[in-house]
């Protein structure tokens, strides 16, 4: 393009006509409602697009002549990327001022139980299970948090980019919130190794497939694939399964009233990264051009992810069976995880129906002292939600 071309063009960008171009309260982008909020104000069209004013064509591209940002970079398509909004309409402000409140909370529970003495009358076998276990879960919420970070970058729109990019924040502030925890769990307790856990993620059998889940999600060069197998498979299957289907549910009975309160930070997160999930996912299968090409995708995605996240699901329910009060099963756990991701799929408009729990399996799962379930059974549910 010469400088002649792009005066010119730079010319018709300024005589554009824009949403607002005949309103006394000028706006150039049509809000999702009857007007314009404070998220929108400050996201929409941050991030150019040739398409929409940026007539110029882009400033730079990489090398290759791949431009600055690209619809090719996910299999999913869309008529109109500028249409999301995320639901919990945040921003970098809202961002820092939520992250800050929460670290906050978990600082005054810490303090709070040290002052009670409260760690000294964990149950011991509580006490080896943080250690072990929920010190193991940190490096998954860690591994999501970073698939995240990197698939932020891709996205064609400032609002897919933030809803993306607060999501990884929240994973990896929850990592840190763990292990910060967990050392200062650490220091009123003699003994408590604070590397047990790293071990447990690399060594466990329990901890395997769902390092090989998080692995899978980490490997995905589709960013969108990343986003949809961490909020509508992983999370729902695998995450809330072990941090409110267990830790929540059993930490009382073992004298442990701390935990939770770190725990239900990350639930509230989940909560607001389902909703943007839900609300993207559900406007590409939507897509009056490309909604069927997009619901095969995301049911092809589902079926891979789904079966792993299902494997690692199964060999967590040992864990039901080592606190030495059991407060909590895993066959009840697991169908509502199932249940809850049969929802999520019927709200974005995906077949995410996966197989209940062999009647063998139910009945040990529900026995407090049973035996763990068999890895070869584990692996064929798990092979029964891929097909």
């Amino acid at each position: 393009m010469t400088m002649q071309d792009t005066a010119s063009a730079s010319a018709a960008a300024g005589a554009k006509t824009f949403p607002g171009s005949d309103s006394r309260r000028y706006n150039y982008f049509e809000p999702k409602g009857r007007k314009a909020t404070h998220y929108e104000d400050v996201t929409v069209d941050v991030q150019p697009d040739p398409e929409r004013y940026l007539l110029q064509n882009w400033i730079i591209s990489f090398g290759d002549g791949t431009p600055t940002y690209s619809k090719d970079w996910t299999a999913l398509k869309c008529a109109d990327w500028h249409g999301f909004r995320a639901p919990d309409q945040e921003w970098e402000r809202t961002h820092y001022q939520r992250q800050s409140t929460i670290v906050g909370m978990i600082q005054n529970v810490v303090e709070n139980a040290r002052r009670a003495g409260a760690p000294q009358r964990f149950d011991k076998a509580w006490v080896t299970l943080l250690q072990n276990h929920v010190g193991a879960f940190k490096h998954a919420e860690y591994g999501l948090g970073t698939a995240l970070m990197r698939a932020q970058r891709y996205g064609y729109t400032q609002m897919v980019n933030n809803a993306i990019l607060t999501n990884a924040s929240y994973k990896l502030r929850f990592a840190q919130d763990l292990t910060l925890y967990l050392a200062e769990v650490g220091s009123d307790i003699g003994g408590f190794d604070l590397d047990a856990g790293k071990a447990h993620w690399l060594d466990d059998p329990i901890w395997q497939p769902c390092r090989e889940a998080v692995e899978h999600i980490r490997a995905a060069t589709d960013f969108l694939e990343q986003y949809f197998a961490v909020n509508l498979v992983f999370e729902p299957l695998v995450g809330e399964l072990f941090r409110s289907g267990f830790v929540m549910q059993v930490a009382a009975a073992q004298n442990d009233f701390s935990t939770p309160s770190v725990i239900s930070a990350a639930e509230a997160d989940y909560e607001r990264n389902l909703a943007n999930g839900v609300e993207l996912f559900a406007l590409l299968l939507r897509d009056p051009v490309h909604g069927e090409a997009n619901r095969d995708m995301l049911q092809s995605w589902f079926a891979h992810h789904g079966g792993l996240a299902m494997k690692a699901a199964l060999q967590l329910q040992p864990l039901w069976s080592l606190p030495r009060v059991k407060a909590a099963s895993f066959a009840e756990a697991f169908e509502r995880a199932r249940n809850r991701v049969a929802a999520i799929g019927r709200e974005v408009g995906i077949d995410a129906d996966l197989p209940a729990l062999p009647p063998v399996e139910a009945v040990q799962a529900a026995t407090p002292n049973a035996a763990p379930v068999a890895a070869p059974a584990a692996a064929a549910v798990a092979g029964a939600a891929a097909e």
